[in-house]
């Protein structure tokens, strides 16, 4: 039997990728396998997997549109590759937080909560209308004095005031109402206060006067003016506008003054009377949404009417598959933006499992993120039912446990940034595990136990915790040690860490969120580097150092500093191009005329930090560089937008700069996010120098490697949600391993005994 024609295309053919770092890199994909590609940090895995093949199978999708179609979409230019062949239809699970718009939550995301509705308006009593009388962003269902928010903001008075002073004596402690202000002047002028008084002795009406008088005419000598309490004030000044477009102080400010309350006519169920009045066997749909997710998958089950039979076995089979991905611990009701990194992507994956496509290209990034070996098991089964239905699936990630079960791997290196770019190995496992290659080498790699684990200089005591779904609990955090917070995912590590230490005196918490900026920002900015730069070269040349700031007086007047042109091409999709001003360099040609030992300034931002460290020996730059490589970034380029940085990345490059700080309580949320075998080594003894220093640090971790290494564990458990939230252990790695019975008491056992 002859095969046919089709049948050839089984592998994706990358030629010449040139992508970011890539070195014109050629490799063979294996169709409908899971490939696994590795290598450390900055190697340029995700320049290949995202960058170039995704992207491309997105663009050629794209272009399948008509030009008016496509006008809204978001552009993108042809990767920097030769060839692609054999491509398919590819979807993207990165780790993108979900979009953090408050209307926004796990049941509307995944469409739960639209099928419930639907159930609840056939089936629940009270009868109350279709299935827009449950929607919380539907005026049908809504509840009128929150607007299906389910909160309420109110001003917490005192923020904003000083009730021991009198206005004379600056009671005001608004941004903008200093004593003798425009602001402060039409308030003490205003005839309705004495400025003398202590707030505390004013009367009933002075107080309501003070804080809640309508805008009022009112006549000062020859001047009229329009006086208004303070709260109704700061309310039109500050909350009307939008939080991102405030300075940073004004920010701080409101975020301190602002509480959000549970609404009070809607208990922060966000809907209506009516929506709430009808039930099924007791429960509202309010009831329904804040259950554990596994809970209210059993409630459903019981559900058996044969009207909305379908119907009902496609809400069994998403929740099962939220369990079955290990967001059991969720609810319905939980806000999309309060997701980390990794379960926003596990929640996506959900809408994947059920569906009936095959052939599509599935591209993870690092799934495993957020996840204790225990869940790694069942994320690893997940990846492997996505292929045995057809599909190819293509995963970029460090863990050893992943790796194995690959049909294909593809190890990228040797090295970072422009050391990397090279295709060290492609083929099997067994191959990697042979190959002379880093991350072969790194494979079956261990880190022991301490022999000694350091004594704490003292505690820091967190008392009565029971934010989200911790029970009540104690716990001290030793001081001047490395402590490792680790449980299952959903066991309440991040409500712990995270709801009780910062804001603490001298906690610094260096963590993976978004680091604010515009495409103008990048390390050399973020950092403070750029400062001493800039003076260097000012000094140099004898010019001022304003015009070595591509964001004032240096700036290409072309592209005003950015480097690129963006293009509104009407109809088509819009498009970046190089500038041709300045061919991307961001300055004016007579900028790029003054030198600094021979190089110019967007010479110096195109180093790598490795190299920007020899050409500065010494002083600020040198010292700040240092610490950016004592963070494994070496090869970042000064001047690389931050926006294209990984969160792991973002992590240590807000570490680097709170380095400085001495005495500190540092606290890293999962630090080992995008960090190969071989980088793990280097970030421990990085958490060594830090603590040595006389720092405290508390990691929250999963990797076994920073288990074994800590002086002292808090496990928290046993499971996730309401079978999570206590403390199940406490004290050292050995301990743990010696007579723990814990989840990561077996997995760290097994660690530790584990191939040499």
């Amino acid at each position: 039997m002859s095969t046919a024609p089709a049948d050839s295309h089984d592998v994706i053919q990358v030629r010449g990728a040139r992508e970011n770092n890539l070195k014109n890199v050629s490799v063979d994909l294996p169709k409908r396998r899971l490939c696994v590609f590795t290598g450390v940090s900055g190697s340029g895995k995700s320049s290949l997997v995202f960058g170039t093949i995704a992207a491309e199978s997105r663009r050629l999708i794209n272009e399948t549109y008509t030009a008016f179609l496509q006008s809204f979409m978001p552009s993108s230019g042809r990767p920097d590759v030769d060839r692609l062949e054999n491509l398919s239809a590819a979807i993207v699970l990165d780790q993108e937080r979900m979009g953090a718009n408050a209307r926004s939550t796990v049941g509307t995301a995944t469409d739960a909560y639209a099928m419930l509705r639907i159930v609840f308006s056939r089936l629940g009593t009270p009868h109350v209308g279709g299935a827009g009388a449950f929607s919380f962003n539907l005026p049908d269902g809504m509840c009128p004095r929150c607007e299906g928010m389910g909160q309420v903001s109110d001003i917490d008075v005192d923020r904003l005031v000083d009730r021991d002073r009198s206005l004379n004596e600056g009671a005001i402690t608004v941004p903008n109402f200093a004593v003798d202000s425009w602001y402060w002047q039409v308030m003490a002028h205003s005839g309705f206060l004495d400025p003398d008084k202590r707030l505390a002795d004013y009367t009933e009406q002075e107080w309501e006067d003070f804080l809640h008088r309508p805008a009022t005419k009112v006549k000062t000598g020859s001047q009229t003016l329009t006086y208004e309490g303070l709260v109704v004030k700061v309310r039109r000044l500050f909350l009307a506008k939008d939080r991102e477009s405030m300075q940073a102080h004004i920010r701080a400010f409101v975020d301190r003054a602002v509480v959000f309350t549970d609404c009070p006519d809607c208990g922060g169920s966000r809907l209506n009377a009516a929506a709430l009045s009808s039930r099924i066997d007791g429960l509202s749909i309010a009831d329904c949404s804040a259950m554990q997710i596994s809970d209210l998958a059993a409630f459903v089950r019981r559900i058996g009417d044969p009207s909305v039979a379908p119907l009902l076995q496609n809400l069994r089979a998403l929740l099962d598959s939220l369990v079955e991905i290990g967001l059991g611990y969720l609810s319905l009701d939980r806000p999309s933006g309060t997701l980390s990194g990794g379960e926003a992507q596990r929640v996506k994956m959900v809408r994947h499992l059920g569906s009936s496509l095959t052939d599509v290209t599935y591209v993870f990034d690092e799934p495993t993120v957020g996840l204790h070996p225990h869940d790694i098991q069942r994320m690893n089964e997940l990846l492997l039912r996505l292929r045995d239905k057809g599909n190819t699936v293509l995963v970029v990630e460090h863990k050893p446990e992943v790796i194995a079960i690959a049909d294909h791997v593809v190890d990228l290196g040797p090295g970072a940034g422009t050391a990397g770019g090279e295709v060290q190995y492609s083929g099997d496992v067994a191959g990697l595990r042979a190959s002379d290659t880093l991350t072969g080498r790194h494979l079956s790699h261990r880190v022991a136990l301490k022999e000694t684990v350091r004594a704490p200089t003292g505690r820091i005591s967190i008392e009565g915790a029971s934010r989200h779904n911790l029970r009540d609990v104690s716990v001290d955090i030793p001081t001047g040690v490395l402590t490792v917070v680790t449980g299952v995912a959903g066991s309440g590590k991040s409500s712990l860490i995270h709801g009780h230490l910062p804001g603490r005196e001298g906690v610094v918490v260096a963590d993976q969120s978004p680091i604010r900026g515009s495409r103008r920002s990048n390390p050399a900015t973020y950092t403070g580097l750029l400062g001493p730069i800039r003076t260097a070269f000012a000094k140099a040349n004898g010019v001022k150092a304003a015009l070595f700031s591509a964001n004032s007086e240096g700036a290409c007047p072309r592209c005003n500093g950015i480097g690129l042109v963006y293009t509104d091409l009407a109809m088509m999709a819009g498009v970046a191009s190089v500038c041709e001003g300045c061919e991307g360099r961001r300055y004016t040609p007579e900028v790029l005329t003054h030198k600094l030992r021979g190089k110019d300034i967007s010479e110096v931002l195109a180093m790598p930090v490795d190299e920007a460290y020899s050409f500065f020996p010494s002083g600020a730059p040198h010292t700040l560089l240092g610490r950016l490589q004592d963070v494994g970034l070496g090869y970042l380029r000064l001047g690389q937008p931050l926006n294209t940085l990984s969160g792991g990345e973002r992590q240590r490059l807000k570490l680097a700069v709170h380095m400085a700080e001495k005495g500190a309580t540092y606290v890293l949320d999962e630090p080992t996010t995008g960090l190969h075998l071989a980088d793990v080594d280097q970030l421990l003894a990085l958490l060594d120098r830090l603590v040595d220093a006389g720092n405290t640090v508390v990691v929250i971790e999963h990797h076994q490697a920073v288990m074994a290494h800590a002086d002292w564990l808090v496990d928290l458990g046993p499971g996730g949600g309401h079978d999570g939230g206590r403390v199940v252990f406490t004290g050292t790695p050995a301990e743990l391993v010696e007579k723990g019975d814990t989840l990561t008491a077996q997995h760290l056992r097994r660690y530790v005994d584990g191939p040499r």
